[in-house]
């Protein structure tokens, strides 16, 4: 950064997606959610730098060089749905042309009328309407411009998809629609599943296992039928995001993340909770995927 400061944006990142499976990643925005998956597509600005492993298969996606990411990684062994769909849509062609060129690319699907019904298709599975298909991105709401960058990363049908926030704009039936068939993109291929959300109703109803991020760390990796039923979370900040929902206490989370350049040595999330001790000035060991000094016990453990 100027003037030499440095920011660690994510910091030790340990998880594993297997084949038929999909990892939900949650936490507030700033958190370093979407840095990650720009890690691992390679995509981050010039000024940073990443150290450690993110293997796919052989290949650690962190060391491969450009060439390899732009004519083996991207698109073919992982599917991207950005954040910012509109601002990854091209502005002069239109979303059909765009569904064609990628068909064309990567898959088998040769001769006009069979690139153009495999264009159609994909549009169907992102539930993008076919009336729309000749228009250019600026004439779409930001709900259709997420439903063709959906539709664009289903194309090549890679074994891992990075699914940044698509269900942004949606509304509920859309959301419904674009995770089961997310859903079935990982179940009817073996592919695996790496969704970045704010929506913890989605990520319920789509998700094999949940890792919970905050301040850059991952502090809670935990399977979905317990995160999110009995007995829940163990870490205070997890519990937190699950209480916020309206469907339950609809209680915020006091106070504000911090800021990544500017990090207490201990937890993070320290400032904010109400089981912090004096323990919490340092760092809490990472046990049972679970970084914290004052995790939950649920009551049958007490028992």
């Amino acid at each position: 950064m100027p003037g030499g400061r440095r920011i660690a944006a994510v910091t030790d990142a340990h998880f594993d997606v297997s084949a038929g499976e999909c990892l939900a990643l949650i936490g507030e925005s700033g958190c370093g959610k979407s840095v990650l998956a720009s890690a691992l597509l390679g995509l981050l600005p010039s000024n940073a730098q990443s150290a450690g492993q993110a293997r796919l298969g052989e290949l650690d996606l962190l060391t491969a060089d450009e060439r390899t990411l732009t004519r083996t990684v991207r698109g073919r062994l992982i599917g991207l749905i950005p954040q910012s769909p509109a601002a990854h849509l091209t502005p002069v062609r239109t979303v059909r042309s765009q569904l064609e060129e990628t068909v064309g690319a990567l898959t088998d699907a040769r001769g006009r009328t069979a690139v153009r019904a495999a264009a159609e298709s994909a549009a169907e599975r992102a539930a993008f309407p076919a009336d729309h298909l000749d228009r250019h991105p600026h004439q779409l709401s930001g709900g259709l411009a997420q439903r063709a960058a959906t539709a664009l990363a289903l194309v090549g049908d890679a074994p891992l998809l990075l699914a940044d926030e698509p269900t942004t704009g949606l509304d509920r039936d859309l959301v419904d629609h674009t995770v089961d068939e997310l859903r079935r993109h990982v179940d009817d291929g073996d592919r695996a599943l790496l969704m970045i959300t704010h929506d913890l109703a989605a990520a319920e109803r789509i998700a094999d296992r949940v890792a919970v991020m905050y301040a850059g760390r991952i502090v809670e990796l935990a399977d979905a039928d317990v995160f999110f039923g009995p007995p829940g979370p163990r870490h205070p900040y997890s519990r937190g995001l699950l209480q916020a929902l309206p469907e339950r206490a609809f209680t915020p989370i006091p106070g504000m993340p911090p800021e990544l350049g500017d990090l207490p040595d201990g937890c993070a999330f320290a400032p904010r909770c109400e089981q912090a001790t004096a323990a919490c000035a340092a760092l809490p060991p990472t046990t049972s995927h679970i970084a914290c000094h004052h995790p939950h016990v649920p009551e049958n453990l007490n028992a």
